[in-house]
């Protein structure tokens, strides 16, 4: 299997208010730059639809390192947290629903058919392909049309 890292990042002005995401893909020799804007979203669902857009770039099985600078994602995945509220109907606990359930799933999708690996990255440091990721997203929201989100 190929080997893809994907550099992401999420950005919002406001929270919630108008966001964007930003991924860079490296495959090989390759590199390939995504970006898009959201109105009414929050960080984490910014976050969340980097990976998801980099994951749905794929076009076939690959091993996938993702780098990201978002403590709530990176958690989420590898302290096995989405894989408990999935199983428990997506409950974080007996009174509370987990967030961005659509996204989650969507996410869990898009992974089924990888082998992903997760690793955080300290966000604004000197990771220059993270940087990269962050201006991005931050300039989608100034630059790219917005698609209304609707944060479940």
């Amino acid at each position: 299997m190929q080997h893809v890292s994907i550099y992401t990042d999420g950005a919002c002005s406001g929270n919630p208010g108008p966001g964007g995401y930003g991924a860079v893909m490296i495959y090989g020799e390759h590199q390939k730059e995504l970006s898009g804007a959201y109105d009414n979203t929050t960080n984490n669902r910014m976050e969340m639809m980097a990976v998801i857009k980099g994951l749905e770039n794929l076009k076939r099985p690959c091993n996938v390192t993702i780098y990201s600078d978002s403590r709530y994602l990176v958690d989420a995945m590898t302290k096995g947290w989405v894989k408990k509220w999935q199983r428990n109907n997506w409950m974080r606990n007996k009174t509370e629903q987990a967030k961005n359930v659509d996204l989650w799933v969507k996410l869990m999708e898009q992974m089924e058919q990888h082998q992903v690996e997760w690793v955080w990255v300290k966000g604004h440091a000197d990771n220059e392909l993270n940087n990269r990721a962050d201006a991005l997203a931050v300039n989608a929201i100034k630059e790219k049309p917005r698609i209304q989100d609707n944060p479940k």
